[in-house]
């Protein structure tokens, strides 16, 4: 568990992905950021979990397009 809440480059260096994908899951599905930190969105475990698991199902999803 992780003390403090992520920024999207922190979420992006925890999943090892690059930031335009976690910037893409946040826009298009409407997740909203718990707060602000300086000039930075921060978000819940709650939510870095919703984007794990959409960045799981666009992968599974491209898999069966293949």
């Amino acid at each position: 568990m992780h003390d403090s809440l992520p920024t999207v480059g922190v979420i992006a260096r925890r999943l090892d992905e690059p930031i335009h994908r976690i910037e893409y899951v946040i826009r298009s599905r409407q997740i909203s950021r718990v707060s602000i930190a300086g000039n930075s969105r921060v978000f819940s475990e709650q939510q870095v979990e919703m984007i794990a698991n959409e960045l799981r199902r666009m992968e599974q999803e491209r898999a069966t397009d293949d």
